[in-house]
């Protein structure tokens, strides 16, 4: 993998692909104006900007205040397609099924005994007694993992985008392999946090299944994306972008997926590319 200066850019650049948390978004979760100079910048280039992240929509504000042309968000690791510009609601879900979800559960049960679960809905999130609570969602129900999933009848209740997995002691690699290794049949499994948190979407949901859907919608190719990232869950979207950039701060498994390598998060990493992007137009 080489570096942001040296590393290969496509010909022509028509859509910048980017997390959020760790990648765009400063450890305080601001954008620098560096950054929101350097996403404008690209949008009146031409190019088309995604944030692309494992946030829902209604997390979304740390950005909504510099959307213009680039208000396209994918959400929940693939799972939702959002206009930040318009009221919210999804233009495209794609979601893990509650048979897929429960039989998850029973198997994390079993092998990561003391497992607690949250599961994110169209319509909000959801979690367990034991699940660490989500401050951001003080109108969250209660409730089991079993009683969450269970439908009135098939079919039946808002779409599950991402089921959560937390455990408090397992070490939140060991605890992404031994789930992969348990459940990876049922589900695509990843994390984002620093801790033992795991999110599960559907088997064939991710950033990069989803990315590429929206970009064969726009008659953008592969080689024409340039991608950001630096956790476990946008490893498949480093791999499947034309040039893809870890960020200097990145888990070791998105530096090894990516083709090229920039500053941290804290450093302005993701502007340092776009500007160079721009440059060489």
């Amino acid at each position: 993998m080489t570096s942001a200066i040296d590393s290969p850019l496509p010909a022509v650049t028509r859509l910048i692909a980017t997390d959020l948390d760790g990648t765009l978004l400063r450890d305080d979760k601001t954008l620098s104006d560096r950054t929101v100079a350097a996403l404008a910048a690209a949008e009146e280039a031409g190019i088309e900007v995604f944030f692309v992240t494992g946030r829902p929509a209604r997390w979304m504000s740390v950005v909504s205040d510099h959307v213009h042309g680039h208000g396209m968000a994918i959400c929940a690791n693939g799972a939702a397609v959002v206009d930040l510009r318009a009221d919210g609601t999804p233009l495209v879900v794609r979601p893990l099924e509650r048979d897929a979800a429960l039989a998850a559960v029973r198997t994390l049960r079993e092998v990561a005994p003391g497992t607690s679960f949250a599961v994110e809905f169209t319509t909000g999130i959801h979690y367990e007694p034991a699940y660490p609570p989500f401050h951001l969602d003080p109108g969250a129900t209660v409730a089991t993992a079993e009683k969450l999933l269970r439908a009135d009848s098939p079919g039946s209740g808002a779409p599950v985008l991402k089921l959560l997995a937390h455990h408090a002691e397992l070490a939140p690699d060991a605890f992404l392999a031994l789930a992969r290794g348990a459940a990876g049949v049922l589900a695509s499994i990843t994390r984002s946090s620093p801790t033992a948190l795991l999110e599960i979407s559907g088997s064939d949901v991710s950033k990069a299944s989803t990315l590429a859907l929206c970009c064969a919608d726009r008659g953008i190719s592969q080689a024409e994306v340039v991608a950001f990232g630096d956790m476990p869950n946008d490893v498949e979207m480093l791999g499947w972008a034309g040039a893809s950039f870890a960020m200097g701060n990145a888990h070791p498994d998105a530096l090894d997926a990516a083709s090229g390598r920039t500053l941290t998060n804290n450093e302005d990493g993701v502007a340092v590319v776009i500007e160079r992007i721009l440059a060489l137009r």
